[in-house]
C-alpha cells in the first residue's frame, strides 16, 4: 500500500461512523443504478458458473448486503479499517476484507462480477490504468465491471482529462466518460451501457456509471 492509499485510508477511517449513518439507505433509492447492479448478478460467471461478486472500495457495506440479498455470494474490499468495522457491524452475515485496488487479494478469474462505486475517484489519474489491470485480472471470462464515479462537467470546462476537486473527506477527481472508456478497453474490458444523471440536492456534480465485460 503506498503512502496516499494509506492516506486515503486514514481520512475515511476519521469520518467512517459519520459516513456510515449519513449514507444509509442512500443506494436503495438509486433505481438507475440497482438495474445496473442487477446487470452484474447477471454475468455469466455469477449465474450460472456462482463465482462471488466483489463491492471493492464497499464503505460501509450497504451496496455488498444488497448484492447479497440478490441470492449471490458477495465480498467487500476497503481501504479502510474504520469502514470496515462498520460495514462488519450493520452487516454481519457478509463477508469484507481489507485491500487495496492497486494489488487486490484475489486469485486470477476468482470473481465473476465486479462493483467499484465511486472506487476509483480517490486514485492519482496516473493509477487508474494499474486499477483497472487488476480488477480485469480478477474478473473471470464474460465477467462484468461496474464503476460509479463523478463525471466530467463542460459546464465548468472540463474537457478530456481528469480533474480533481476537494471532495469532502479527501482530493478526488471528475472523470470524462470517453477518455475512461479508453482506459478500460486498453484493460481489455469492452464498454456494454453506460448512464449519467445531472446532481440531485446536496451533489455539486454529474454522476455516472459506466458497465464493462471481458470477452468470454
Amino acid at each position: 500500500m503506498t503512502d496516499k492509499q494509506a492516506g486515503v485510508g486514514q481520512a475515511y477511517d476519521a469520518v467512517a461512523e459519520l459516513y456510515a449513518t449519513m449514507f444509509t439507505g442512500e443506494l436503495a433509492s438509486r433505481d438507475d443504478e440497482l438495474a445496473l447492479m442487477g446487470e452484474l448478478v447477471a454475468a455469466p460467471p455469477v449465474a450460472a458458473d456462482g463465482l462471488p461478486v466483489g463491492d471493492l472500495g464497499c464503505g460501509p457495506g450497504e451496496a455488498t448486503a444488497l448484492l447479497g440479498g440478490l441470492g449471490i455470494r458477495a465480498v467487500g474490499l476497503d481501504l479502510s479499517a474504520g469502514m470496515l468495522a462498520q460495514a462488519r457491524r450493520r452487516h454481519p452475515g457478509e463477508s469484507f476484507v481489507r485491500g487495496s485496488l492497486l494489488s487486490l487479494p484475489f486469485a486470477d478469474a476468482s470473481l465473476g462480477a465486479v462493483l467499484a462505486r465511486y472506487s476509483l475517484i480517490h486514485l492519482p489519474p496516473a493509477e487508474v490504468p494499474y486499477a483497472l489491470a487488476e480488477l480485469r485480472r480478477v474478473l473471470a471470462p464474460g465477467g462484468r465491471l461496474l464503476l460509479g464515479l463523478f463525471a466530467a462537467d463542460p459546464t465548468l470546462g472540463d474537457a478530456d482529462h481528469p480533474v480533481p476537486f476537494d471532495h469532502k473527506v479527501t482530493t478526488a477527481h471528475r472523470w470524462p466518460l470517453d477518455t475512461l472508456a479508453a482506459l478500460l478497453s486498453e484493460a481489455g474490458l469492452t464498454e456494454t451501457a453506460r448512464s449519467v444523471r445531472q446532481p440531485g440536492p446536496g451533489e455539486r456534480f454529474p454522476q455516472a456509471a459506466l458497465l464493462a465485460e471481458v470477452a468470454s
